[in-house]
């Protein structure tokens, strides 16, 4: 493997384990990284008969930076501060009353107190106007209560490094799916939020067929002069289609276009293939999915939690630059079985804001094991991002990594049993399970298997600069230098200069010289979309969860083709899409030179880079 230097002292990764990661409390005292480490590795380590081996392992895994945990577990894990070691939460169905949104609103602030970010459904909210049954007076509608959620958001995050974040989704079919659309178009609008559009094949096809789109609602909640005919749906909280009320028709071409705009313009809606989404899923014979966390790598059930880390795979090439860079499969096969082991164990020693949350994580035992360093383990290969070589190695990665962990929570199945929602013959029926190689489903036969899902693709962004500023996620290199603006302890703003870590890398075996970077390190920004997208689209077949994933737009890109980028996503299989345009909301990172006013995607508290959340450094 590599053998460029991991060290954080001094600069913007020193910066970030001091804000972000280091214990405060600790006793003795974390006087570097290494401490953090080991705190961390022990403490996942006492849910096995044998801490003293296990730790070993798990701190060696951390220290070569080989896995990095989620930032929760860094921070969490092992000290004395009642937080949760879980990233993010989807929260229960909101039911469409007073008691029942503000006791929603109070598990909110609970799970964020403790760190969590949330994300909600709120299609179930009744639409704007509609009469209430109980009071005879009007529902402010699914928008209102956004802003409510918001404001707590704000109030319990309101200093400090980390800034709250949340999810909300509303069906592409609900009456006030328009307001929704354009929530966030005045600046600094429900600033808390990422927005996303719960899209069905039935709502595409209409576009398709330039068809009218009912606009519905179940009908038992709404008064009888509240429609104008019925139409059997399924709908938000139930697994079985519902009499639905029509309240209004809209042009389905229309409102695509309408949603397509603001996506160009704000960055907002996101759109999540939901009838796509649950087709996949691992557990759909038990639950029905119409939420995600806010950085959408992770859809999940009421009350479902993700548990997340990245494989660096910077740390998996060997002879970097040269004719001779290869991945190291082996040692990726490796880090993989013990980091799934790792996150097995977090489930067992994290603590939750919510007896649900608890009772829902050990059911399903999720976790949730992606990458980080992508685009600069392919420069590292000497591949571009948006080539079929560059695509096709990333996949032989996923594969792999996909592989390996299915094969490891089989083991861990054998030795400590099933998760307990496991029903085996429906499991082996769902398409992912499927789709493995006929060993792992034996396997699974055999002896069921440890976690429900195992992968997800994460933003990765903290993490990743923590690592030496390692390209984000799957997304391609931001830039080989840029300066990064971020929030210290008490809210206030830092800015550091930033080398990309495989540029570094490659400027050390290119001292002094004048020459050009290669093509390997293409940016984001001169990237097609498309390339974007068939990057995303080879590795979803890898993937149980979701990828995060933010689609860029350079300055060169209309507003017409916004409709045909998500359109080209759902063709392509994706179960979502984000878009971002760097002059539509301002980031928190710019390149340095000529083109520095433009800004990446801002990041999400708990996750990372997201291109709907507002300024403001995890």
């Amino acid at each position: 493997m590599t053998a460029v230097s991991r060290s954080i002292a001094g600069g913007l990764p020193e910066y970030i384990w001091r804000t972000r990661y280091r214990d405060p409390d600790a006793r003795p005292p974390e006087r570097a990284i290494e401490d953090t480490w080991e705190r961390v590795a022990l403490a996942v380590a006492a849910a096995e008969a044998d801490p003293g081996e296990w730790s070993g392992r798990f701190s060696a895994l951390l220290r070569d930076y080989q896995f990095l945990p989620g930032g929760r577990i860094i921070a969490g894990a092992g000290t004395r501060r009642p937080v949760t070691l879980f990233s993010c939460f989807v929260m229960g169905a909101l039911d469409d009353s007073v008691d029942g949104i503000f006791e929603a609103l109070r598990e909110g602030a609970l799970t964020m107190q403790q760190g969590g970010g949330v994300g909600y459904d709120f299609s179930t909210l009744r639409p704007r106007g509609s009469r209430i049954h109980a009071t005879g007076l009007v529902a402010a509608g699914p928008v209102s209560y956004l802003r409510v959620w918001d404001a707590t958001c704000a109030t319990i995050g309101s200093t400090g490094a980390r800034r709250g974040a949340m999810m909300a989704t509303l069906r592409c079919d609900h009456p006030d799916i328009e307001e929704f659309i354009d929530a966030k178009r005045k600046a600094d609008a429900l600033s808390h939020f990422n927005l996303s559009v719960l899209i069905t094949d039935a709502f595409m096809q209409a576009v398709r067929a330039d068809a009218p789109w009912p606009l519905v609602f179940p009908a038992a909640a709404l008064a009888a002069t509240d429609h104008s005919g019925c139409v059997e749906r399924p709908w938000s909280g139930s697994r079985e289609p519902q009499p639905c009320s029509i309240m209004k028709r809209v042009s389905a071409r229309q409102l695509w276009s309408k949603l397509c705009a603001s996506a160009y313009e704000t960055a907002e809606p996101g759109v999540l293939f939901i009838d796509r989404i649950n087709a996949a899923n691992n557990l759909g014979y038990r639950e029905t999915l119409s939420a995600t966390n806010p950085c959408a790598e992770e859809p999940l059930p009421q009350y479902g939690a993700c548990n997340l880390g990245s494989i660096n795979l910077t740390r998996f090439i060997d002879d970097p630059f040269t004719p001779a860079a290869r991945v190291d499969q082996a040692a990726i096969c490796g880090a993989v079985r013990l980091a799934v082991r790792f996150l097995d164990n977090v489930i067992d020693i994290s603590g939750f804001p919510l007896p649900r949350q608890r009772e829902e994580a050990c059911r399903t035992r999720r976790i949730g094991l992606g990458v980080t360093g992508l685009a600069d383990a392919l420069a590292m290969l000497g591949l571009g991002y948006d080539t079929p070589e560059a695509r096709n190695a990333a996949a032989g990665i996923l594969r792999t990594i996909r592989d390996t962990a299915y094969g490891a929570s089989i083991d861990l199945a054998a030795s400590r049993g099933p998760f307990p929602a496991f029903d085996g013959a429906r499991h082996l029926e769902s398409p992912f399970v499927r789709a493995l190689p006929a060993g792992i489903c034996a396997g699974i036969r055999r002896h069921g298997i440890r976690n429900s899902h195992l992968l997800a693709l994460a933003p990765a962004g903290t993490i990743s600069l923590l690592a030496g500023n390692v390209s984000s996620g799957i997304e391609p290199i931001f830039a080989t230098e840029a300066t990064r603006r971020v929030a210290g302890a008490r809210g206030e703003q830092r800015e550091f200069p930033v080398v990309d870590f495989a540029y570094a890398c490659w400027r050390t075996r290119n001292p002094g010289r004048t020459i050009e970077p290669p093509a390997c390190f293409a940016t984001g920004d001169t990237i097609a979309p498309t390339g974007h997208l068939l990057m995303q689209a080879a590795l979803q077949p890898f993937v149980d969860g979701a990828i995060s994933k933010t689609i860029t737009l350079g300055r060169d890109i209309d507003r017409g083709a916004a409709a045909t980028i998500l359109e080209a996503a759902y063709d392509l299989g994706l179960k979502g899409c984000t878009l971002h345009r760097p002059e539509a909301r301002a980031g928190i990172l710019r390149p340095r030179g000529p083109d520095s006013a433009e800004s990446a995607p801002a990041e999400c508290a708990n996750c990372g880079p997201a291109a709907a959340i507002a300024p403001g450094f995890p």
